[in-house]
């Protein structure tokens, strides 16, 4: 099954790539690669989560924040590369959450966009990671991802 096909499957429509709401790109594709800037939890423009992690919200919340995320991030992957398809492997994912003193399960709130990423790629999805806590995130996000991926060669 293609890589779109399965998010059909999951019934996932990818978004068109998010703006970015100050002076940077969505994303950039260097050869073969591409790299997202951090996407946050947007759904039509508006952000669906607000907070901190282990006060305002949940691990719960805070894992589907974080699914926004890579859904969010992958729409940018498509606007680059025209197609999932062309992903040969998912390389890197590096998420912010916004934490409330104390909170430790940042990478329990980043396995929602990391096992979202594995459903859409399966074994091609399987990638390193850095799970960071911050004290704040633009616009007042809890979570903020951000990836790199390889395209197949042409």
């Amino acid at each position: 099954m293609s890589y779109e096909d399965r998010l059909v499957a999951l019934n996932v429509t990818l978004p068109e790539a998010p703006k970015p709401v100050a002076a940077y790109v969505a994303g950039l594709m260097a050869g073969n690669m591409i790299y997202t800037s951090g996407q946050l939890p947007l759904a039509k423009g508006e952000l669906q989560f607000c907070g901190k992690l282990g006060d305002e919200l949940t691990v719960e919340q805070g894992a589907e924040a974080a699914r926004l995320c890579a859904i969010n991030c992958l729409a940018v992957v498509r606007s680059l590369a025209g197609s999932l398809d062309r992903v040969e492997r998912v390389v890197k994912v590096t998420g912010y959450v916004a934490s409330a003193p104390g909170f430790t399960a940042q990478p329990q709130v980043l396995n929602g966009a990391s096992e979202f990423i594995q459903q859409v790629f399966g074994e091609a999805g399987r990638h390193a990671r850095s799970a960071v806590g911050v004290t704040e995130l633009p616009l007042g996000a809890p979570v903020e991802v951000e990836m790199i991926v390889r395209l197949k060669q042409e």
